[in-house]
């Protein structure tokens, strides 16, 4: 009879308990590894509204800058894998390992979507004393070290194009640090550094207010929204050999997140990236929409390292051969 009692007072309070809740239960923290304004900041804050609406839970971002993307992308791998962290990332961390900067790459996260890659342009401060790439390339040699490139550390987008540019041409600048495309391309208008490359989305509304002019196209076709300026490749073809290549920007959270969270924020940044006001302001800017996840996104994630990594190594900026982490020359 008591054990009648006490199985029926059991499956009373089980009936009355409140099912468990369902992810999200409680807003998000979005970490952005570059500055505010930047290509990877405008990028993340432009599809996030969208995903949250599919999500059902709000996505609190916040910019975490410094070590070339390193100091957010250990952040968040240092978080709980419960989906409530995401790192709103670009391509950075593919290099950690070659560039010396930790022993931590996407490999350690799962690639929520990679919603979007860009196009390389040079551009430089208007009143820099050449115009197309080959002027300055001849005005650098003339004047070694004084002319003056931004970058956002080693590895990031405008030291690799550098490195890009160096493989095949003599280039002896001087590189000053930023943190983050947005605060270098602002130090180019006021002429504290003379050139600098970034990708398309960052530099198209500059070039078309006449703020900045371009130089080079790093590509191997030209673009509709800076058709007046040809791809290097026109005069300078051995470029090919890394060409066509652009950064990238992705969602991801640690690996061993559960599935239920990572099903729900694929659907939710999924549709972001197909909504209207994105891809329009992607294709306004010179992005490629990719959308892609799982499988697709990591063999996409794998040939990138590949190719950058021994792009850097063979430039003479690596600081260790990919050879020792089992990166594939491609």
């Amino acid at each position: 009879m008591n054990r009648k009692l006490i199985g029926a007072a059991v499956a009373a309070i089980l009936t009355a308990a409140p099912a468990l809740a369902e992810f999200p239960e409680k807003d998000l923290q979005g970490i952005v590894m570059w500055g505010a304004g930047g290509s990877t900041d405008t990028v993340m804050r432009s599809v996030t509204p969208h995903a949250e609406e599919v999500l059902g839970g709000n996505v609190i971002i916040q910019n975490m800058t410094g070590g070339v993307g390193a100091i957010a992308t250990k952040f968040v791998a240092a978080q709980e894998a419960d989906g409530y962290t995401l790192l709103l990332g670009a391509e950075n961390p593919q290099l950690y390992k070659v560039m010396g900067l930790g022993d931590i790459d996407y490999s350690e996260f799962i690639p929520i979507n990679i919603l979007a890659r860009g196009v390389p342009v040079i551009v430089a401060n208007n009143d820099a004393p050449f115009n197309t790439f080959t002027e300055m390339v001849d005005y650098v040699n003339a004047h070694p070290n004084e002319v003056k490139f931004g970058t956002t550390g080693p590895g990031g987008l405008p030291s690799t194009v550098t490195a890009m540019v160096s493989s095949k041409v003599d280039l002896p600048v001087t590189e000053v640090p930023y943190d983050g495309d947005g605060p270098a391309i602002t130090a180019l208008q006021s002429g504290a550094i003379d050139v600098v490359p970034v990708v398309m989305g960052v530099a198209i509304e500059h070039v078309k207010a006449g703020r900045v002019k371009p130089i080079a196209l790093m590509d191997t076709e030209a673009n509709p929204l800076m058709p007046d300026l040809p791809p290097i490749t026109d005069e300078y073809p051995d470029y090919a050999t890394y060409l066509p290549w652009g950064p990238f920007f992705g969602v991801f959270v640690k690996d061993g997140t559960p599935d239920e969270a990572v099903d729900k924020l694929k659907a939710a940044y999924s549709a972001g990236a197909e909504h209207p006001d994105f891809k329009a302001l992607m294709e306004n800017r010179g992005y490629s929409i990719m959308n892609i996840s799982g499988d697709e996104a990591v063999n996409f994630l794998e040939k990138y390292q590949s190719v950058t990594s021994w792009l850097v190594f063979d430039a003479g900026i690596a600081k260790a051969s990919p050879e020792e982490f089992g990166i594939p020359r491609p």
